[in-house]
């Protein structure tokens, strides 16, 4: 049965439905607070402004920090690799360890190994065979699930699972599926369909953008009024549908230019130890990390880092007061950490990039960016901290 209202003053004086609130959520990979000091990014839209501590490692251990509020120690993600010999996904190339490197280890090989890590043995599509294939045997991989999907993070929820579990419609965008360019657009359509009520955009190429042009001012310029542009259209679309809406900005950590590098890999290999047989190490490009097998080895090795001062082994208590000590040592029993600015010139990545992050998290050019259009009601000091605020935005919004 319907029921015509008629066109009267009264019914016309009707409150009218309160529209859908929504809360964007923008993660530009590696943007730091000292790339941006003296330029002006959204500084009209989003005037609270402020600097981010990051956490020790890259955003492999970041991003899972800002999505659950947990520190690496807590949710499990950390580095890439971590020591699991029981349980790698290569147990069986030890069975092929006999053949020579030629073989074993060359550009087709990792290539193979790369896809067949992809595509057969569960690692999700990150996965890059970054260490010697000899080596994998004795490795595992933290990441085999898209972060951004549900349960995609081993020891804690996400903010995508605790929406999902109260109901709230949400919308996320990553590298999985789009380009930067592409997830912008996207963002833009869904908001004014409104499509959902939280909205986390992850843009990821800034990162490589300032890995190879982190000294170079007006490349950046140039590239910051790309985003200021493509963001203005994002969030004027957002506040269409909700003019209260909560606008962030933020990064899971800066980029620090790089000055200086140092072979690590040769002064391990003068001391005649043998990997796998003796210790084994992976060397990032800022960390190396090392398990010993006998104490011959680490009575050699650990002497070599203790002596260097271009970086220096970290202790236990002050990995455990950064929330990346992992009692197991999955990670590594001994943590040498460069000095900022400097690389390893021979590292598990061939690359020679002129920005780098990974280093201490008091490095002021690690420091990601928090930018809002208002005070967040949560203290917000390191990127552990943006899980608050997020949690509560996307709450009031569905309210």
């Amino acid at each position: 049965m319907t029921v015509s209202v008629p066109k009267t003053a009264e019914a016309t004086a009707l409150p009218q439905p309160r529209k859908r609130g929504v809360a964007v959520f923008v993660l530009i990979d590696a943007l730091g607070w000292q790339i941006l000091q003296g330029r002006d990014f959204l500084g009209d839209l989003l005037p609270c402004r402020r600097p981010l501590q990051t956490v020790l490692g890259f955003s492999s251990g970041a991003i899972p920090t800002i999505l659950t509020g947990a520190s690496p120690a807590q949710h499990g993600h950390w580095n890439l690799f971590y020591y699991d010999p029981k349980s790698s996904p290569f147990r069986w190339l030890r069975y092929f360890t006999f053949l020579p490197d030629a073989l074993l280890d060359n550009r087709i090989s990792r290539k193979l190994l790369k896809e067949l890590g992809k595509r057969v043995l569960g690692l999700g599509p990150l996965f890059e065979c970054c260490v010697a294939p000899r080596l994998l045997p004795f490795f595992n991989w933290v990441e085999k699930r898209n972060i951004y999907d549900r349960r995609g993070i081993t020891g804690a929820p996400s903010i995508f699972d605790n929406l999902a579990k109260r109901g709230i419609p949400y919308r996320v965008y990553s590298y999985h599926h789009a380009t930067d360019a592409e997830i912008l657009t996207q963002a833009e359509h869904d908001l004014r369909a409104g499509a959902a009520q939280f909205y986390f955009v992850y843009l990821s190429e800034m990162d490589m953008f300032l890995h190879l042009h982190r000294g170079d001012a007006n490349a950046i310029a140039e590239r910051l009024r790309w985003y200021d542009e493509r963001l203005r259209q994002v969030f004027a679309a957002a506040r269409a549908v909700d003019p209260q809406a909560p606008l962030t900005v933020l990064s899971d950590h800066g980029m620090t230019p790089v000055h200086d590098s140092y072979d690590l890999v040769g002064d391990i290999e003068k001391l005649g130890l043998a990997m796998p047989q003796d210790y084994l190490a992976v060397y990032d490009s800022t960390m190396a990390r090392f398990w010993f097998f006998n104490d011959a080895a680490r009575q050699r090795i650990l002497p070599v880092l203790e002596r260097l001062t271009c970086g220096r082994l970290l202790p236990d208590e002050e990995l455990r007061h950064m929330g990346v000590f992992f009692e197991d040592r999955r990670f590594g029993e001994a943590v040498f950490l460069l000095n900022p600015g400097w690389l390893f010139s021979r590292s598990d990545f061939d690359w020679a990039p002129v920005g780098m992050h990974g280093y201490h998290p008091e490095d002021a050019d690690s420091d990601g960016i928090f930018l809002a259009d208002r005070q967040p009601p949560v203290n917000v000091q390191t990127i552990q901290d943006v899980y608050g605020y997020m949690w509560k935005a996307a709450c009031e919004a569905s309210e």
